[in-house]
């Protein structure tokens, strides 16, 4: 017997399932929050679930927003349930789902006029934002906001009637200032190394494009925090609404599946206030740069690291790829000699703790993540994951034999064909140039490295040229896993 999610069905969804024991009626939205996907409802609003079950801050939900088609999807599907969320966590020994609801409402395009006006609402504190690190219109190459965009200059041409996020966010402050409210903070979600500056910048940045004194007064006057986020998120498909029906009876559009461990690093640094996290396990410090830089570095860093060999070995799932010899082997050389050497201390942090806890988390077989997850939209996750490493140890004459093999693997997966000849499909808004550019690294191995935007500096070093050449005709002429088998004794030149 099963129930469809509602605020109805709970008392059904409760044989099998935790379930809010705060009135949903009860809440007020303190946070507008821009990217209302898998990992946003496993993350922020689990905090906020948990932070509410103690009683506290019920003035602090969330109303969702978003620009992009598959927001409204996501809208249509919550709504029908009363913005209610099955979040089923899977540890290697258990499982346990848990229905939470601190979201009151989603707001989407086209009806930008009703997010400006949320967005001025005094009552809208923090706004947050999950839409992914490529969205923040960065250059990749040299990391700064990148005003020829055509979706920037979109919005600098008509400022009164923005699209974009960010142009919204601004509409939102315009308004809050002209009626004297003071402004909200900007709260950044994303793995992006120094979140809260960059964001800041794309903000600034945009504005100053239309109105340059006002994009001073946001400088002066608006808070941006930096953050670590931490939870391992898969995407949800047919399995896992299968599994949310089956195992706990509930009905649920578009449950989130994700690993037991979180966590969540931030600098306190809201002028209008904010909940009090701290009590839910969230760590406030005066500097999050150390743990942000260990995680995007470790973690990220080895997602990024183990896709590709996995993707040209055929292997789908996260857990099977770590269940591999030499993949797992290979992961554990790159980290223990490449990156984590390079990577600052971290307060009451044990590097070789941390990377013991990635290696359990990727061998979770429970989550169900997948491969090709950890591979799409590598044109704006490598340059924030793989090669700021690379870069680190280029500049202090170090060695990246296993740097530029995650290069050159990352190059011959957009060849588009696995070790075995299968079709590989592709994810990342670069696709069509990377693909035609991995091709022509057959005849020219530089060619790739040409990709300036993506690898800067790095793609002109000698020794990062000599080592991704050797790994990239090694890959060609021995295929995946005797390259790998080669890096792990010590003979790919």
């Amino acid at each position: 017997m099963t129930c469809k999610l509602s605020l109805a069905t709970l008392k059904e969804a409760a044989k099998l399932a935790a379930v809010p024991s705060y009135r949903h009626d009860q809440l007020k939205a303190g946070i507008l929050h821009f990217g209302v996907g898998n990992f946003h409802r496993a993350h922020q609003a689990i905090y906020l679930h948990e932070l509410f079950e103690k009683g506290l801050d019920h003035d602090w939900a969330i109303i969702g927003a978003g620009v992009m088609p598959s927001d409204q999807r996501m809208k249509d599907k919550l709504a029908a349930q009363d913005f209610l969320t099955t979040v089923v966590e899977q540890d290697n020994n258990r499982s346990s789902a848990t229905v939470t609801g601190p979201m009151v409402d989603i707001l989407t395009a086209p009806d930008y006029k009703a997010i400006i006006a949320r967005l001025a609402d005094p009552a809208i504190r923090i706004v947050s934002l999950t839409i992914t690190e490529g969205g923040y219109f960065i250059d990749p190459a040299t990391g700064k906001f990148d005003p020829k965009h055509p979706a920037m200059v979109a919005d600098a041409a008509d400022p009164e009637s923005p699209k974009s996020v960010f142009g919204l966010i601004i509409a939102g402050l315009k308004t809050r200032r002209a009626a004297g409210a003071p402004p909200f903070t900007v709260m950044c979600c994303d793995n992006i190394p120094g979140n809260g500056e960059v964001t800041e910048a794309t903000v600034t940045g945009l504005a100053k494009l239309s109105d340059p004194d006002f994009a001073h007064w946001i400088h002066e006057n608006v808070a941006f925090p930096n953050a670590m986020v931490d939870r391992i998120t898969p995407a949800t498909g047919e399995r896992e609404i299968n599994i949310t029906r089956e195992t706990y009876g509930i009905e649920d559009s578009w449950p989130v599946f994700c690993e037991e461990f979180k966590q969540w690093v931030l600098e306190d640094k809201f002028p209008l206030g904010r909940p009090a996290l701290e009590k839910v396990g969230v760590t406030f410090v005066p500097d999050v740069a150390p743990y942000e830089l260990m995680k995007l570095r470790i973690l990220n860093g080895g997602h990024a690291a183990i896709a590709y060999p996995a993707a040209l070995m055929d292997i789908h799932f996260v857990h099977e790829a770590m269940e591999n010899d030499l993949i797992r082997a290979f992961l554990a050389k790159l980290e223990k000699e490449e990156i984590i050497p390079i990577v600052p201390p971290v307060p009451n942090t044990s590097l070789d703790d941390y990377f013991d806890l990635i290696e359990r988390r990727f061998s979770n077989p429970k989550i169900g993540d997948t491969i090709p997850r950890l591979a799409q939209d590598g044109s704006n996750r490598q340059p924030k994951f793989i090669l700021p490493s690379t870069a680190d140890r280029l500049a202090k004459g170090m060695d990246v034999v296993g740097l530029a093999l995650v290069s050159a693997l990352w190059c011959r997966y957009f060849e588009g064909k696995s070790d075995s000849g299968k079709e590989i499909v592709f994810n990342d808004p670069n696709a069509e140039r990377l693909h035609t550019t991995a091709v022509a690294s057959r005849k020219d191995p530089l060619a790739f490295l040409a990709l300036s935007d993506i690898f800067g500096s790095v793609g002109t070093n000698p020794l990062f040229q000599r080592r991704f050449t050797g790994a990239l005709a090694s890959l060609r002429n021995v295929g995946t896993a005797e390259t790998l088998t080669r890096y792990l004794e010590g003979k790919l030149d």
